[in-house]
């Protein structure tokens, strides 16, 4: 069913955060013995990792819908104004028909009494999930993917953070996306033979 339909899921969830310095990506050096110390060798850092940002972003298999950065600390009345004003304006620039239908994780304020109030009221169709299987969101590999390419350009700064952030977003192709609702039916068996615990996705 998901495979005949594909366009009409949309994925949204925010992403803790990113970091401009830190240990969001591994770097490896060859280097020749006694050499660990010399500066081209090794990566600055900053105190206390140098700053983050959060984001939210969601995505269909249209392509990326929007992508803002969150600067408070989210809570239920936020979510949903995020929702409003992003997701609904993605929905309808992506062209998602009637029916489509929506997944964010168990994060309590998704599931808060107010917001399952405004998703209906709003008539968004949600995709029930279990608890444990927030990394089964196939959003997860889109935020995968969008942290290689960011720390592959190293930002400096906060500001230079959210710019390479969105430009990166911008240019992940439709058929990615695509990709990966196509491969939602096997993410559901899998979470149905796993009982909603981990499994390879």
């Amino acid at each position: 069913m998901i495979q005949k339909k594909i366009g009409r899921m949309s994925y949204g969830q925010m992403k803790p955060k990113y970091n401009f310095f830190g240990k969001n990506s591994i770097r490896r050096v060859w280097r020749t013995k006694n050499a660990e110390l010399h500066p081209k060798n090794a990566t600055p850092t900053v105190k206390h990792g140098g700053g983050n940002i959060m984001l939210w972003g969601c995505f269909s298999a249209e392509g990326p819908g929007r992508l803002i950065r969150v600067k408070e600390r989210m809570n239920g009345a936020m979510y949903r104004d995020i929702l409003n004003e992003n997701l609904l304006p993605s929905a309808r620039a992506l062209k998602m028909k009637r029916g489509w239908v929506f997944q964010h994780d168990n994060d309590p304020k998704h599931t808060a009494r107010a917001t399952k109030e405004w998703l209906r009221k709003k008539h968004f169709k949600v995709l029930e999930w279990p608890s444990p299987s927030p990394e089964h969101n196939p959003i997860e590999n889109l935020w995968r993917e969008l942290k290689v390419c960011v720390a592959q350009q190293q930002p400096q700064n906060i500001t230079a953070l959210e710019e390479i952030c969105m430009e990166e977003w911008a240019k992940i192709p439709a058929t990615v996306c695509e990709n990966l609702v196509k491969t939602y039916r096997k993410r559901l068996t899998s979470v149905i033979a796993n009982k909603g615990y981990i499994s390879k996705y």
